[in-house]
């Protein structure tokens, strides 16, 4: 048995920054991690995608026939080595865990891997593999501080288990070799991100959403870009449909859609992506009788959960299950076991897809910011009269502002274009530090960039548009 102040169980973002800023205090830490330092993120999630994101773009930009054409560029037709693409995926991958772990030690942090089991707010049993078919040992930790960072997994589907033909995420991130036809269940930020990585990639995908559009989360303007690329991809949209029943074995569907007609679908591989459970029930955590919102672990702004020095920290706690709030949420736990005050309150959390066009949302929709203030403004400029948006070839999308109309009080920022994702920073501050309409409209902004439709659409919404 050995004791430490802090006990970190999960070294995804939450886990590892909780831990090296614990560490950087002088506190002793120890974090426990049952497989990779870098967690979902680094290893199997928005790291991974976001790489083979862009080997997609980048093979899918060579094998248009009038893409590069048409700026007089010529190219053969490109081949694709698969193998090739997924190891340069995994090179950045082993390079950002690697630089992790490095951080970790240089902090002084004590890092375990193991696998966790919580048997009581200041005791976990931690089982470690022996090496070279030796037995597994198990030693036990005891902790004055315990900080639960156990992360998410992909939502399975009762009727389609994970196995064979039905993959998550993380089978469709190191694929050996690309399906012929693909089903995505799901139409949210994951399955449109990798819907459209297998589509430009050579793969027949047919995207399956509930809902009436993809991305339904967002107003219909928003998404419009996206589901028209989508389309012009190749990919089949099956909107409106609800799964039946299911068929791993035979990779096989049944659909209904809202006036009860019914299709069935097949294909090589079926993609589950309907979200991602929390995993506030493994390790024995049900165990401490936390209070719960649903199935996420409550906590006050500090991060403490309703137990004494047990904090959670990351996509335990609740919505969005985003790596940069887990990092935030980190920072804040961190600080009060160190004895400093700080809290959780962010204005806004930024939520990027990463597809073609990207779609940025800061803040509040014009519904919602409708909703809570009464009349607002909110006005959009088209990346057509941007003139980085043209030079680069994707003039499609538009950036948008909502505020109060009092007092021009900025509420939310959203766009959709290339690249947008680079402005969310932008986006976030002029919220987080209560900018108006006014200051972001006398900012100079460099030209030519993207960013200036930002200013442009301040302008508008004072009614002084100047090139929109």
């Amino acid at each position: 048995m050995q004791s430490t102040n802090v006990l970190v169980v999960g070294g995804g973002p939450a886990g590892y920054v909780a831990a090296i800023r614990t560490a950087q205090a002088g506190i002793a830490t120890v974090l426990v991690e049952r497989e990779q330092e870098g967690g979902t993120c680094l290893n199997i999630g928005c790291i991974p995608s976001k790489a083979l994101i862009h080997a997609a773009d980048e093979y899918h930009r060579l094998v248009q026939p009038d893409g590069a054409a048409r700026m007089g560029i010529m190219a053969q037709a490109p081949e694709l080595d698969i193998a090739r693409m997924i190891g340069w995926k995994d090179g950045i991958v082993q390079q950002l865990t690697g630089g992790v772990k490095a951080l970790l030690k240089r902090a002084g942090v004590k890092v375990i891997h193991g696998e966790a089991t919580v048997l009581d707010g200041k005791t976990v049993d931690v089982t470690v593999s022996g090496a070279g078919g030796a037995p597994a040992t198990t030693q036990r930790i005891v902790c004055q501080h315990l900080v639960l960072a156990t992360g998410s997994a992909p939502a399975p589907l009762p009727m389609l288990p994970f196995g064979g033909r039905v993959v998550s995420s993380t089978e469709a991130l190191a694929p050996e070799e690309l399906p012929a036809s693909m089903i995505v269940i799901g139409g949210g930020y994951i399955g449109t991100e990798l819907g459209m990585v297998y589509a430009k990639l050579g793969t027949r995908v047919t995207l399956v959403e509930a809902q009436d559009r993809i991305l339904p989360a967002w107003d219909a303007a928003l998404t419009a870009p996206v589901q028209r690329r989508l389309t012009e991809l190749g990919v089949e949209l099956v909107l409106g449909s609800r799964l039946v029943k299911g068929d791993a074995e035979r990779g096989e569907l049944l659909l209904q859609d809202a006036q009860g007609g019914e299709r069935r679908l097949q294909a090589d591989r079926i993609l589950v992506a309907a979200g991602r459970v929390p995993r506030s029930r493994d390790c024995g955590i049900e165990g401490l009788m936390l209070a719960m919102d649903g199935p996420y672990i409550r906590v006050d702004d500090q991060c403490r959960t309703s137990m004494r020095q047990v904090w959670a920290i990351g996509d335990v706690t609740g919505q969005p299950m985003l790596a940069h709030r887990a990092m935030a949420q980190a920072e804040v736990a961190a600080a009060a076991i160190s004895g400093r005050r700080r809290r959780f309150d962010p204005a806004a959390i930024p939520e990027v897809c990463y597809g073609d066009p990207e779609v940025v949302v800061v803040g509040l929709l014009p519904e919602a910011a409708k909703s809570s203030f009464g009349d607002v403004l909110a006005a959009s400029f088209p990346f057509a009269g941007n003139g980085r948006a043209l030079t680069l070839d994707a003039a499609q999308g538009f950036v948008r502002v909502v505020a109060r109309r009092d007092d021009h009080r900025i509420l939310g920022w959203q766009a959709v274009g290339p690249n947008v994702s680079e402005l969310s920073a932008a986006f976030t501050l002029s919220i987080e530090m209560c900018s108006r309409l006014e200051d972001v409209a006398a900012t100079v902004h460099a030209h030519p960039t993207l960013s200036e439709a930002m200013q442009e659409a301040a302008l508008k919404a004072l009614g002084q548009a100047l090139h929109g």
